[in-house]
């Protein structure tokens, strides 16, 4: 019997400026984690592994903006991928 607490989880969040906040769009354990992670990877989409913030994430419900107690996290989160992304400091 597998741990319930050891399967696979993801969240996946969407950022539109008119929102103030990104937004869960996706979130699961198992198979459905899987699933999210497959789907990202194959859109070019960087997966992040980050236990604390998904643990945080993961009690955010679907479509709702994240909570302001997260806003740092993620934008650090953000910018880290940007710079990742763009090769660096772009000026």
């Amino acid at each position: 019997m597998s741990d319930p607490d050891k399967r696979a989880q993801a969240v996946a969040l969407a950022y539109d400026a008119a929102d103030g906040a990104p937004r869960v769009v996706a979130k699961g354990r198992g198979l459905i984690a899987e699933e999210i992670i497959e789907r990202a990877r194959e859109a070019g989409v960087y997966v992040h592994e980050s236990p604390g913030l998904l643990t945080l994430l993961m009690q955010v419900d679907m479509d709702e903006r994240i909570p302001p107690e997260l806003y740092v996290a993620v934008a650090e989160l953000l910018a880290w991928l940007y710079r990742l992304e763009h090769g660096g400091d772009q000026r």
